[in-house]
């Protein structure tokens, strides 16, 4: 039994635009509270991103494969990255500050 599924180019542009699409729709819908916590998701997304990108370069056999391979590692990187720089400063964000912690209250 051979289970081998092929897409074409036009399949693959739809299902792409579908994701889009579905992305922006369920995106724009997230209060700005949870951004921080999709942000912590999307980060473990983007990790996955990259050892698939490093899976599919290391079994590239062409030199088209080889580019795209490297590009979805690059891509994913970046995209951990920002990620992760994001989701720290959002959360430096609900810190209180240094003064606050020192402050001592006085007694009448």
């Amino acid at each position: 039994m051979d289970f081998a599924i092929h897409i074409t180019g036009f399949v693959a542009i739809y299902i792409f635009m579908l994701a889009a699409f579905a992305g922006w729709v369920i995106i724009g819908g997230v209060p700005a509270i949870l951004h921080t916590p999709l942000m912590s998701g999307s980060n473990f997304v983007h990790g996955i991103v990259v050892v698939g990108g490093m899976f599919a370069l290391l079994n590239a056999s062409t030199v088209q494969q080889q580019v795209i391979g490297f590009f979805a590692v690059l891509l994913g990187a970046g995209n951990a990255a920002g990620g992760f720089a994001v989701t720290t400063r959002m959360l430096a964000m609900f810190q209180t500050s240094g003064h606050a912690k020192t402050r001592r209250v006085r007694k009448a």
